[in-house]
């Protein structure tokens, strides 16, 4: 019988100050007294210390037991599974949070035509500061992002020495993917998977993106497309100057890499609340119990 305690609340540390994801497959995980334990199909064991790991992300050949699955809730520490070799990003579970504050907020922004409007824009200006965005719509920012995108691209491809065709893969055949688009994709998988561990912890809502509209998780799009450019970006080009053939260890070694160097983690929650801060239509009684107003 495991004899794992729950953590106090206040012990637990927050998204900020938690160590980058864990990324396990082909083995087992299960509560082992009072810890996690992981058992590798070679039979390595290893222990991980949940209450300090932003997200532990299971790929093919997992199993994972009901009492370690309540354990990483009751850690404040997201589950996520991916699959076909580390390149798609299936599903996660919900970490409970503290409160609804952040859910109001975000579904408020959400429903307000000219508060999407202006964090749509935030969001673009975060990763192109120079552009003008003033007056310009979400449909017109996805075709000035689509333009700037392909440019970056270009740009590591000649930075790292890497044959750059354009973005091009199946989600049906991932083999038919050249190398540098499968690295893509896997190291995008693991950021979407980090942005939704972070994102859950502070109570966002992921069904409401404010630039993506379809798929199931539209609000990680945007915010993992926040970071692309200085982490999976560069990781994948990276990694494929180095190894053409890798196959997922080394790129998300290099995104791990670059993820610290950018002090990511601990930028992410800040610079999400901003996009919030003062969004036009707030009148001087919702400003008043705006919910990231600190409590007296």
């Amino acid at each position: 019988m495991p004899i794992f305690e729950r953590p106090p609340l206040d012990t637990l540390s927050p998204a900020k100050d938690r160590w980058t994801p864990v990324y396990l497959e082909r083995g087992r995980l299960e509560v082992d007294d009072a810890s996690i334990k992981w058992i590798s199909s070679e039979g390595t064991i290893i222990r991980i210390p949940v209450a300090t790991v932003s997200a532990l992300i299971l790929g093919p050949g997992t199993t994972v037991t009901h009492a370690a699955v309540k354990t990483c809730a009751q850690s404040n520490c997201p589950v996520f599974w991916m699959g076909e070799d580390g390149m798609r990003f299936y599903s996660f579970g919900i970490t409970p949070n503290h409160d609804n504050s952040m859910a109001r907020l975000h579904a408020d922004a959400w429903a307000h035509p000219r508060k999407r409007a202006e964090i749509a824009r935030r969001m673009f200006l975060n990763r192109f500061p120079e552009a003008n965005v003033h007056g310009i719509s979400i449909k017109q920012l996805r075709g000035m992002e689509g333009k700037r995108v392909k440019a970056i691209y270009a740009e590591l491809g000649k930075q790292f020495g890497v044959t750059w065709k354009g973005r091009d893969y199946k989600t049906t055949n991932w083999n038919l993917a050249d190398g540098i688009n499968r690295a893509l994709s896997t190291a995008n998988a693991s950021l979407y998977s980090l942005s939704a561990a972070v994102c859950c912890s502070m109570g966002f809502i992921p069904q409401l993106g404010f630039v993506h509209q379809a798929g199931t998780l539209p609000f990680i799009y945007d915010v993992a497309d926040l970071y692309k450019h200085e982490t999976s970006w560069p990781a994948a080009f990276e990694a494929i100057s180095i190894d053409p053939n890798d196959r997922g260890e080394l790129v998300r070694k290099i995104l791990k890499r670059r993820i610290e160097e950018t002090r990511m983690l601990r930028r992410m929650p800040n610079e999400l609340k901003a996009l919030f801060n003062e969004l036009p239509g707030n009148g001087p009684a919702e400003a008043h119990v705006h919910p990231l107003q600190p409590k007296q």
